[in-house]
């Protein structure tokens, strides 16, 4: 998935040490008001977002929101907490120990249904990233073609979309070889994986940036075949923000907060889609130890997952809703169980705050769809370098 080496710490502004120290406050629900006339009284919020792994350009729109200041503009002073192996983001969120968080969707899903009460009020990625990826003369072009072969996948709530791939294609579980593949794409490389899960934005380019002993050049694209489950009608809703469902519904300052976050996040990943490059290099700034050309990469790949935006970044899609949980609820892994067993509660999510959010910055001239997006070309180095 997204795997790589941890910074050393967390990035925290400034500000919200000498807010903490001057003010005693923790979390959201601070004496300070959100939006602009907060800011402009020295009263920032404190907000802390947990991440859901260590910081990369996964999250560039969250970084480039704290370095370019619209967290501040917006009355917020924001934590980013880092996540790790160990760290499941919506257990931290519903234990209150974040104010947001950010997963997928069908991993909080199962969440819910245990008993977490969070609720998605920002769908950040309107489509996947997961691909199997396998080598071009390899015969494999689509899920119906991994009957009898070696398939990685990483487990850990990853592997939804690969098996929902299978299922739809008549291809059952029991017919494929099953790996448990570790978090890169070294058994892939090295002939033990046939077909290997993989990230656009990650793994992918960590083949691409792999010399091809064939040809002593590094592998291009025309080398592998790809199975992308938004092809296959089989994706799944992924990164989105996720908030406490009961300071939600009891809290009017955190309602409003949460319009305030969800708002400069999106004018973060706008700053990503148009500054790419600076976007990178922030997020390397912030602690991150991908080289420079798989950053941008990542940069790049992360932008084409949000622009463009049908209805305004972060706007939950009820076909795409309605999509994640039919596969949730019917799709069974290895063990024959699914992710839930009935229709998350209407709390799950709502469209309520980004919708505010996306009126704000349509009013501040903000483009939120990216209607004319285009991607920059990326050269990978060899090892991202």
């Amino acid at each position: 998935m997204n795997r790589q080496n941890k910074p050393s710490k967390p990035l925290t502004t400034l500000a919200a040490a000498l807010a903490a120290a001057a003010l005693g406050l923790t979390g959201c629900g601070g004496s300070g008001g959100s939006g602009e006339e907060g800011a402009a009284a020295g009263e920032l919020t404190p907000v802390k977002l947990q991440l859901q792994w260590f910081a990369q350009a996964q999250f560039a729109g969250y970084y480039a929101a704290l370095d370019q200041g619209f967290f501040e503009e917006e009355g917020l002073d924001v934590e980013i907490l880092e996540g790790g192996a160990d760290i499941v983001p919506q257990d931290v969120l519903a234990s209150g120990d974040a104010d947001y968080a950010i997963s997928w969707v069908p991993k909080v899903l199962g969440s819910i249904e245990q008993g977490a009460a969070i609720t998605n009020v920002a769908q950040i990625f309107e489509r996947s990233a997961t691909l199997q990826v396998a080598m071009a003369d390899s015969g494999i072009d689509g899920p119906e073609d991994l009957a009898g072969k070696k398939v990685g996948s990483w487990g850990y709530g990853n592997e939804w979309e690969l098996f929902a791939g299978m299922q739809k294609a008549g291809v059952e579980i029991g017919d494929i070889e099953l790996i448990q593949q570790a978090f890169d794409m070294n058994g892939f490389l090295a002939g033990d994986i046939d077909a290997a899960q993989a990230m656009t934005y990650n793994e992918y380019a960590q083949v691409l940036e792999t010399e091809n002993p064939d040809t002593g050049e590094l592998y291009q694209p025309e080398d592998l075949s790809v199975v992308d489950w938004n092809e296959e009608g089989t994706a799944m809703l992924q990164d989105a923000i996720w908030a406490d469902t009961q300071r939600l519904e009891d809290d009017e300052e955190y309602q409003a907060t949460t319009v305030a976050f969800i708002k400069a996040a999106i004018k973060g990943w706008a700053y990503a889609k148009d500054n790419p490059e600076e976007a990178a290099s922030i997020v390397t700034g912030a602690g991150s130890t991908l080289g420079q050309s798989h950053q941008l990469w990542m940069t790049n790949e992360t932008n084409k997952l949000l622009w463009p935006s049908t209805n305004g970044v972060g706007l939950i899609d009820e076909a795409a809703w309605e999509q994640t949980v039919e596969i949730a609820m019917g799709t069974k892994n290895e063990t024959g169980a699914t992710i839930i067993s009935e229709e998350p509660p209407a709390t799950a999510y709502t469209n309520e705050y980004v919708e505010k959010a996306l009126a704000e910055l349509e009013e501040e001239g903000v483009d939120t769809r990216g209607a004319g997006y285009e991607p920059i070309e990326v050269t990978l180095a060899a090892g991202g370098n």
